[in-house]
């Protein structure tokens, strides 16, 4: 294994002489996902004009397709499992190691959260794909790069270009393309560079600047628990939606140091109303586990793994402490976000790490009793963002208002049950909800599913193609079925 350590004035230097592209989606007519139907009977990029191939990806999506009875279900999956590779991804080798810069989708700029989660359904394949392997590997190098530009931001450009959000009062670069501080930014990378290890075994991407970026997480999580003051970041934006901004001259609301980690904002990207994000707490017990198991096997840094592990505990046993509410109508409950003082808010906001996906992210069982009275309040009318209509029902979220289910929680709704009548409900919601588009969106009306959000939404996408392709190996029979 290579530890050598690059300087972080070098490798801002490596970042900001790679060739920058100001729009990194050059082919957009092909890329749109209003498309014509190509050669291959669906609304993928024509094969010319996809960022990305891989052999392995193309032959599963080959193999699960001629499983799925439901012709719309089936161009539906052939459309958005591939949807990352297709559209998103710029690959390329920087001083001898691979380098993969993925944006969202219609957001030209890669989220630490969201390039991690794209990239997770392939993983699987890694065996059986020497480039998609690179690709992967890629990406874990570069948000190594993000995280030692800046630990606070969630949204990095190509190069160092600036950003729209330049203006915000909170410390910009021009490598950011926002900087709002989130815990699930660092919790992604963590998980998706430890299920590349777990499948391939290649410890080429722990080099010294992964574990750098790795300090900075310890460190940052530290200062957020805020025990010893409100710590170095605040964020302050200049508009009318307070979702954007944070209070108290951008600190947020005030917590009470009970151990947990303080989140400025949510997966969502809209500010917390408590900062004790319980959700993205248990993320982080998750991930400080799994990092601790990296630097226990791969670097043999105890030192350093055991601190990750007390951190862990600490936090979780103040998720048990602080988080766990009686409610009034679904019992002892799981919050979505506390303050330390014991205020909590019932709630559940669709994007992940949500209380919804806590087994899907490993914190829990999906039997655990807490977790389903937890399950039961979101996914009812008790969870103030959960929404039902003539055409669907879901969780949605501030994001984008009342009445937007967004189909990220029907999906995770299917990953966290193995009753296969559920599951089928869920995969049926969502093939009638696409907005005659054959792809995911961010939200959709529950009563018009043709007004949606986001056209290009390739997080989305990839969790629909994910939930498929476990349907199709845990429970074929629903894939053969008519919807």
């Amino acid at each position: 294994m290579n530890t050598k350590f690059i300087p972080f004035s070098a490798l801002l230097l490596l970042l900001s002489n790679a060739p920058v592209k100001a729009n990194i989606t050059e082919k957009t007519d092909a890329i749109a996902q209003t498309m014509a139907i190509n050669e291959d009977g669906n609304k993928r990029p024509a094969k010319a004009d996809r960022k990305f191939s891989s052999k392995a990806v193309e032959a599963l999506i080959q193999k699960v397709s001629k499983a799925i009875a439901d012709p719309k279900l089936r161009e539906m999956f052939m459309n958005c499992y591939p949807n990352t590779l297709d559209t998103t991804v710029k690959h390329s080798i920087i001083n001898g190691r691979p380098d993969t810069f993925v944006i969202t989708g219609d957001i030209d700029a890669m989220w630490l959260r969201d390039s991690s989660a794209q990239l997770t359904p392939y993983i699987q394949l890694t065996k059986d794909d020497a480039e998609l392997r690179q690709l992967i590997a890629g990406a874990i190098n570069r948000q190594a790069a993000c995280i030692n530009i800046d630990p606070y931001a969630n949204a990095f450009n190509f190069g160092p270009t600036g950003s729209q959000w330049k203006s915000d009062h909170t410390d910009m670069k021009d490598e950011l393309h926002e900087r709002k501080y989130e815990i699930d930014s660092l919790c992604y990378p963590i998980r998706l560079a430890y299920l590349y290890w777990t499948i391939t075994g290649d410890t080429s991407v722990f080099d010294g600047n992964w574990h750098a970026a790795m300090q900075l997480v310890m460190k940052t999580f530290k200062e957020q628990q805020r025990k010893n003051g409100l710590g170095p970041y605040k964020f302050q934006r200049n508009t009318t939606a307070p979702t954007d901004s944070q209070m108290n001259h951008g600190y947020g609301a005030p917590v009470n140091p009970v151990g947990l980690i303080f989140s400025a904002f949510r997966p969502s990207d809209d500010a917390t109303q408590y900062g004790f994000l319980i959700p993205s707490n248990m993320f982080a017990v998750v991930s400080l586990r799994q990092l601790a198991e990296i630097e226990t096997k791969v670097y043999k840094n105890t030192a350093f793994a055991s601190e990750c592990t007390a951190l862990a505990s600490e936090v979780d046993d103040a998720i048990q402490q602080y988080a766990v509410v009686n409610h009034p109508v679904c019992g002892k409950v799981y919050a979505y976000e506390v303050d330390g003082f014991g205020n909590s808010y019932c709630m559940d906001d669709a994007n992940v790490p949500s209380l919804l996906a806590a087994p899907y992210l490993g914190y829990c069982d999906k039997n655990d009793p807490i977790y389903q009275n937890t399950r039961n309040l979101v996914w009812s009318h008790n969870n103030p963002y959960f929404f039902s209509g003539k055409d669907g029902e879901g969780i949605g979220g501030p994001h984008v208002g009342l009445q937007m289910a967004w189909p990220m929680s029907i999906i995770m709704k299917a990953l966290t049950t193995d009753d296969a009548k559920e599951i089928k409900n869920c995969i049926k919601m969502l093939r009638n909800t696409e907005g005659n588009t054959g792809f995911m969106h961010e939200a959709f009306n529950v009563n018009d599913h043709t007004n949606f959000t986001r056209s290009w939404f390739a997080w989305a996408n990839n969790l629909f193609g994910e939930l498929i392709v476990k349907a199709y190996n845990e429970h074929p029979e629903i894939l053969k079925e008519a919807f």
